[in-house]
C-alpha cells in the first residue's frame, strides 16, 4: 500500500532511474537555480514521495509519467487529508522536475502546463499586539548564562523581521550597528539591507562585547549567534528558544520565531510605512505577498470596531 509519509521512504529508491534523476534535479536547483538548502531539501522529500508512488504503479521510466497519474497522485494526497498548501507545493516540485527532464533531453514532451493546481484559501498570519511582543522581549533573565545572546536574538527578529534561518546565517560582518543597519540574505540567497532599532543595537551591542567572546572557538567562524559549544545556532535552535520565552511570557502556544516576522509588518503598517517599504524589509520578491499584512490590520480594526461601537 502506497503511503505519502515521507520519513517511510526507502533510500533504495535514489539507485533507481528516476532517483538518479531527482539526485540531478537537486543539484541543479542548488548550484544553478541558487534555491535555499531548505527550499531544496522540501522539493526533494516532495519528489521522493512521489517516486514511491511511481514505484507503486510500476512506473521507473519519464515515458511512462502523464498528466493522468499526476492527477492521480494529487487526488491520493486530498485523500490523505494533505492541506492545500502542502499539495501545491508538491505539484510545484514535480513541474519543476518535469520541465529539468524537458530541458535536459529526457522526456520530449512538456504537459506541465495543463495541471491544475489546488485552490489555496488565504490564511491570515497569527500576530501579536505590541505589548505581548514586549512581554516576549523580557522573557530572558540576566540571571541566566545566555541571557545577552537570546535577547539579542528576540531583538533582532523583531526589530528586522528577518526568518530564523536569516538571523541564523547572520554573520558580525554583516552588521553596521553605528549606523543602524544590517545586511541580510534572504531566499535565493537575494540581499537586502534593513535598519535596526536602538534596543536592538544595544542587546546586540552587548551580546558582542561581554558574551560572544567567552563563546567563540576556533571553528565558530564569523556568525552572531553562537551556542554554548561555540557553533554556529541553526534556525531550529532559534525556533525551540523563541517558543522557550514565549510559554514564559504567557503567550499562545502556536507563536513561532515566524509570528515575530509577521508581527514586525503588522506593526510597522498600523503606525503608518507605506507597504512599498515593508516589502523591501521582509524581502518579497510580489508586492502582493506582502499585501496580506493590510488585511491583518484590517482584521483589527473591525474587531476594534465590534468591541467599542456602541451599535456593532
Amino acid at each position: 500500500m502506497f503511503s505519502v509519509q515521507t520519513k517511510s521512504i526507502d533510500e533504495k529508491l535514489f539507485s533507481l532511474p528516476l532517483g538518479q534523476n531527482v539526485k540531478d534535479f537537486l543539484t541543479y536547483l542548488t548550484v544553478e537555480a541558487g534555491l535555499s538548502e531548505n527550499t531544496t531539501l522540501a522539493y526533494g522529500r516532495d519528489l521522493m514521495a512521489f517516486l514511491a508512488y511511481c514505484q507503486s504503479r510500476q512506473i521507473s521510466q519519464f515515458s511512462q509519467i502523464d498528466a493522468v497519474l499526476v492527477q492521480s497522485y494529487q487526488r491520493i494526497l486530498t485523500a490523505k487529508s494533505r492541506d492545500e498548501s502542502s499539495i501545491k507545493r508538491s505539484l510545484v516540485a514535480i513541474r519543476m522536475f518535469l520541465r529539468f527532464a524537458k530541458l535536459t533531453g529526457l522526456v520530449e514532451n512538456d504537459f506541465t502546463a495543463i495541471l491544475e493546481a489546488p485552490k489555496i484559501w488565504q490564511k491570515l498570519p497569527v500576530i501579536c499586539s505590541k505589548q505581548k511582543i514586549l512581554d516576549l522581549l523580557k522573557a530572558p533573565s540576566p540571571k541566566e548564562p545566555f541571557y545577552y545572546r537570546d535577547k539579542a536574538m528576540l531583538e533582532l527578529l523583531y526589530a528586522t523581521g528577518m526568518r530564523a534561518s536569516e538571523l541564523a546565517c547572520l554573520k558580525t560582518s554583516n552588521l553596521n550597528l553605528d549606523v543602524g543597519y544590517l545586511r541580510c540574505f534572504g531566499k535565493g540567497n537575494r540581499e537586502r539591507v534593513i535598519p535596526v532599532g536602538k534596543a536592538a543595537i544595544a542587546a546586540t551591542t552587548d551580546y558582542l562585547t561581554s558574551l560572544r567572546p567567552k563563546l567563540v572557538k576556533s571553528f565558530s567562524g564569523d556568525f552572531l549567534l553562537l551556542s554554548r559549544t561555540g557553533r554556529p545556532m541553526g534556525r531550529i535552535e532559534i525556533w525551540r528558544l523563541v517558543k522557550k520565552y514565549a510559554l514564559r511570557a504567557g503567550m499562545p502556544r502556536n507563536l513561532t520565531a515566524h509570528t515575530l516576522r509577521h508581527s514586525f509588518a503588522t506593526h510597522l503598517l498600523a503606525g503608518g510605512a507605506d507597504l512599498r517599504s515593508v516589502q523591501e524589509m521582509l524581502g518579497h520578491v510580489d508586492i502582493v505577498t506582502t499585501q496580506i499584512y493590510t488585511h491583518v490590520d484590517q482584521e483589527r480594526l473591525r474587531s476594534i470596531h465590534k468591541q467599542f461601537h456602541p451599535r456593532p
